[in-house]
């Protein structure tokens, strides 16, 4: 370790959570927060850089998704979703309401708004993107949720989708789609999966 390097993390100021966490407020009113930071749990959540698999998924999604979109709704990708006090997740995709849209400096959506969220699993964010984040879409009460993992053929997307269940306020999963996804909830969609490979 070089003495620059040395000095260099000395004069880094990390913030100091407060005893009962940080909120929403503070999400979008911390300075130098650095970007697609999430809230999870009143903790600070920072995103490692993006590999080309996860990138490549969101694109074909959100791709996938805008061309069968009906009015009323809209495709967001990475965009705050804000669940309670303590937590404003970012899922890597996400369908609302257009009602929900204030504006082009809009930073964040309710959960009330979200039909549909969307997380592309990362080797750093597995047990968030399979355990914590679904729980608490779905304690929320986001209708809609899926999990997009790598595995298929040549390392193309697997996705399980999951619909939430009003009883138990959890998600139930409704099936795995490997080539393609056909489903018709929260409208009816048809992605080629296998259009990865071109991206």
């Amino acid at each position: 370790m070089t003495a620059e390097s040395v000095e260099h993390r000395r004069r880094q100021q990390w913030p100091v959570p407060p005893v009962d966490g940080y909120t929403v407020d503070d999400l979008f009113t911390l300075p130098d927060l650095p970007p697609h930071t999430q809230l999870i749990d009143g903790s600070l959540v920072f995103v490692s850089p993006q590999r080309a698999f996860h990138a490549d998924a969101i694109d074909l999604l959100v791709s996938g998704l805008r061309q069968f979109v009906p009015p009323g709704f809209r495709v967001k990708r990475k965009m705050t979703i804000i669940l309670d006090q303590h937590n404003g997740p970012e899922p890597d995709v996400s369908v609302i309401r257009t009602d929900a849209i204030t504006g082009p400096g809009q930073t964040s959506y309710a959960a009330k708004d979200v039909l549909l969220a969307i997380e592309v699993v990362s080797p750093d964010s597995e047990s968030r993107d399979r355990t914590t984040k679904p729980q608490k879409y779905a304690a929320a009460g986001i209708a809609n949720f899926w999990r997009v993992e790598q595995g298929g053929s040549g390392g193309r997307p697997i996705i399980h989708v999951y619909e939430l269940d009003p009883m138990t306020n959890a998600y139930v999963h409704m099936g795995m789609h490997r080539e393609r996804i056909k489903v018709d909830k929260p409208y009816s969609i048809d992605i080629d999966l296998t259009a990865i490979d071109e991206l």
